[in-house]
C-alpha cells in the first residue's frame, strides 16, 4: 500500500507501507464496535440516584383514601410523584465496560487506517517538531503543509510540540502508544511521523 509522504514544503511523494495495516477492507460494523467499546470503557459510572426508601419524605399518607377524587396514594416518596424516588436508579458502581478481543481491536484500527489512506486523509512526514513551545510556530508549520484540523501521531512526544498544540482546538498531538480509534475517526486529517509508522506496523498488524 502506498502512502503520501510530505516534505517540509508540503510537496508529496509516495511511501510503501504494510498492506496488512493499510490495505484492509472497510468494515463499518467492526469499526462501530471498536469505537463504541472504547468510549464505553472510558465511562466512570459516577452518577447516583435515590430509591423511594432513600429520598427524604414523610411516611404519612398524603390524603385520605376515598372521597377526594385523586388516585390512591400511600407516601409522597412514590416514584410516580414529583420529588419521589427512582424505580431503577443509577448507581456509582454501575459498570459500562465492554469486552473487546485484542484481535478485533487491531483489525478495527487497521480498517480505520486503511480507510483514511484510501480517502487521502492520512499522510506521513519524516519528523515533526517545533523549535520553541509557541503556538504560532506550530500554526505556521501546519499551514506550510496545507493542514488545518489534524491529528499528529509521533514516535516520541516532543515537549515543545505538545505545549504548542494545547491552545489549538482542531489540533491534537499524540504519542503512537496513546493513539486511539476515537481520535483517528474524529479528525479529517491524520499526520504520522515515519518513526511512528514503523511502530504502528510493528504493534497493530
Amino acid at each position: 500500500m502506498e502512502l503520501k509522504l510530505l516534505n517540509a514544503e508540503g510537496q508529496a511523494a509516495t511511501l510503501q507501507a504494510s498492506d496488512a495495516l493499510f490495505g484492509r477492507d472497510y468494515n463499518e460494523a467492526l469499526i462501530h464496535q471498536v469505537v463504541t467499546a472504547y468510549l464505553a470503557n472510558a465511562r466512570s459510572g459516577n452518577r447516583a440516584q435515590k430509591t423511594r426508601a432513600e429520598v427524604s419524605h414523610s411516611t404519612k399518607k398524603p390524603f385520605r383514601q376515598k372521597g377526594t377524587g385523586n388516585a390512591r396514594a400511600g407516601m409522597s416518596s412514590s416514584p410516580l410523584w414529583r420529588g419521589g424516588g427512582r424505580i431503577f436508579p443509577n448507581r456509582p458502581d454501575e459498570n459500562f465496560s465492554q469486552k473487546l478481543n485484542r484481535k478485533m481491536y487491531r483489525a478495527g484500527v487497521a480498517s480505520i487506517l486503511s480507510q483514511l489512506a484510501r480517502e487521502d486523509r492520512l499522510a506521513v512526514v519524516e519528523n515533526f517538531s517545533v523549535e520553541a513551545p509557541k503556538t504560532r510556530l506550530l500554526v505556521q508549520k501546519l499551514k506550510s503543509l496545507g493542514l488545518d484540523s489534524v491529528l499528529v501521531i509521533t514516535d516520541s512526544l516532543d515537549e515543545n510540540l505538545y505545549l504548542s498544540s494545547r491552545n489549538l482546538y482542531d489540533v491534537l498531538v499524540l504519542d503512537v502508544d496513546k493513539a486511539d480509534p476515537v481520535s483517528l475517526v474524529r479528525f479529517p486529517k491524520v499526520l504520522v511521523t515515519r518513526g511512528a509508522l514503523a511502530k504502528m506496523e510493528e504493534a497493530w498488524q
